[in-house]
């Protein structure tokens, strides 16, 4: 018998991830963004002896072994400083979304039966709110300045102040790398949010999983602008992989508006960045009012919902901007893919662009298919449709505290996402099976009309719901939003879909709305739109008969 020689038992653990951080690239930095004044700077060598210093003095406020310690904060050196005190000492850091509502966020903290909060000065009223409702906190952590007495009679202990008496020398415990290192919920679009949890192996994974260059490809020469929030999953891994791969890290702080970040740009040469399709777009029509320059970015990813076309080209063309697309959930950690072209394709071409346009490429490690309404996999042959399943190390298999069976298929993630895969892994999800629209037998693709739609004159940004249809059962109804001081013709935009899609597919059903609401992590919130078309607060114009 042939016995291993390798050292199968080295944990992968997010000490692991932070040890090799602050040794190999203990001069690379976090950058926090003030708005104006100097940026706050420190190297991943102070971040980790904070860390240690946090974790020191969280054990003297009660902190043990799988207790759950929350953070309400902003991306910033100090929250990074969490990331890594939290889940090294053995508890587990509970990422709190800073836009739930207040009923929300008070059962998330529940549930999660967060022992200490660690919260942003800023944030201070947001968290005072639901404080006398939180029934398992036993101290509070403020970072920076703030009125705290609104967080009640609980313990309240500036994180300052415990730094500064904190152990720079506390040692780390051993870990099991299947220990439970972090948790998030997802953003509660149907139903209470519910809880995944992710394992110090899951997240050292997925963190070398996002380096791959079939993902960022970080490297110590870059500047990682973390748009995406440290509060929602991770912040799509970032903070680790940094670690990883000696990358510096430039934390916007409260600053998120999209003319805040072209400034921290401009001023610090971030080379890549990630975030969501609404920045994107934002940031454009900053540069619409006033020359900005954005040549240090080498690459750019985009995530959490499709993202229209018309953005992709417009960075391009303007700013030589290259945007790739990338698909993840709260459950998978969150990066499945993404849609780097193949070989020999310039991802800055007209078919580079195609390619970019799906909804990513497998990443190693991820393991997907697509099965029907019975629950028989399809092929991959880039044309059957059905609902996307996945499985792989950081891809959860449970809630916390909440089996919820309809999720799981003996292993595999049902995501609700529906879509297609090619032969070589390519997939492109044409829709979420809550907002497909049944018309007719047939399925018409939301995302798809959304997409061209955005390409269209006058249109700032638009979402396409299904509404109750006698003859058809559903119709599409296209709620569209004007750009600032131009005005909308539905039956122009119909025309301007003539021959993109089936005629059958073009809406008939048209409204003009002020904004499209947002979830808490910025995606178009469509179950809003449908109350208020069921409420009647929707004015819709119908062109006529499909």
């Amino acid at each position: 018998m042939i016995t291993s020689t390798m050292q199968d038992d080295f944990p992968l653990t997010v000490t692991a991830i932070l040890e090799h951080g602050t040794r190999v690239f203990g001069d690379s930095q976090c950058v926090t963004w003030t708005g104006g004044a100097e940026p706050r700077r420190a190297n991943y060598s102070t971040i980790g002896r904070n860390a240690r210093r946090l974790a020191s003095v969280l054990a003297e406020l009660g902190v043990g072994p799988g207790d759950r310690v929350g953070t309400f904060c902003w991306n910033s050196q100090e929250h990074l400083e969490a990331y890594y005190a939290v889940p090294c000492m053995g508890a587990v850091l509970h990422t709190l979304n800073i836009r739930l509502p207040a009923g929300q966020l008070a059962h998330i903290i529940n549930h999660g039966e967060d022992k200490v909060v660690l919260v942003d000065g800023t944030l201070l009223p947001l968290l005072g709110a639901v404080a006398s409702q939180l029934r398992t906190v036993e101290a509070f952590v403020v970072v920076g300045a703030g009125d705290a007495s609104v967080l009640g009679n609980v313990a309240v202990h500036r994180y300052d102040e415990l730094l500064a008496r904190g152990n720079k020398f506390f040692d780390w415990p051993d870990l099991d790398e299947r220990a439970p290192a972090a948790m998030c919920y997802t953003s509660g679009t149907t139903g209470d949010p519910k809880g995944v949890v992710y394992s110090h192996r899951s997240t050292f994974l997925h963190a070398l999983g996002t380096l791959s260059n079939n993902c960022t490809g970080a490297r110590e020469s870059d500047r990682m602008l973390t748009i995406v929030p440290m509060f929602h999953v991770n912040a799509w891994g970032i903070p680790y992989g940094a670690f990883l791969s000696g990358a510096s890290l430039h934390m916007p702080g409260p600053h998120m508006t999209p003319a805040a970040l072209v400034d921290f740009i401009e001023a610090e040469r971030s080379t890549l960045a990630s975030a969501v399709p609404t920045i994107w777009a934002g940031i454009l029509q900053v540069g619409e009012q006033r020359e900005i320059d954005l040549s240090s970015i080498r690459m750019a990813t985009s995530g959490g919902a499709a993202i229209p076309r018309v953005v992709m080209e417009a960075f391009q063309r303007r700013h030589g901007v290259t945007i790739v697309q990338g698909w993840g959930m709260t459950e998978t950690s969150p990066v499945g893919g993404l849609a780097h072209p193949p070989a020999g394709v310039d991802p800055a071409s007209e078919e580079g662009l195609d390619w970019r346009m799906k909804s990513g490429r497998l990443l190693a490690g991820v393991q997907m298919r697509i099965v029907d309404d019975s629950g028989a996999e399809l092929p991959w042959d880039g044309v059957a449709v059905g609902e996307i399943e996945v499985r792989g190390p950081w891809i959860t298999s449970a809630y916390h505290r909440d089996p919820a069976p309809e999720k799981f298929d003996h292993g595999w993630l049902r995501t609700g996402d529906i879509g297609c895969i090619d032969p070589h892994g390519y997939f492109l999800i044409t829709d979420r099976a809550k907002d497909v629209i049944k018309s007719g037998g047939e399925w018409i693709s939301s995302v798809e009309l959304e997409n061209l739609l955005a390409g269209a004159p006058h249109v700032q940004e638009v979402a396409v719901i299904g509404i109750p249809d006698e003859k058809w059962t559903e119709r599409p109804l296209a709620c569209v939003v004007p750009r600032p001081g131009e005005a909308i013709d539905p039956a122009e935009l119909a025309s301007f879909l003539a021959g993109k899609v089936a005629s059958w597919q073009v809406p008939e059903n048209w409204t003009l709305v002020d904004e499209v609401p947002k979830t808490t992590v910025g995606k178009f919130d469509k179950k809003v739109l449908r109350a208020r078309y069921q409420a009647g607060d929707l004015e819709v114009l119908r062109l006529g008969e499909p």
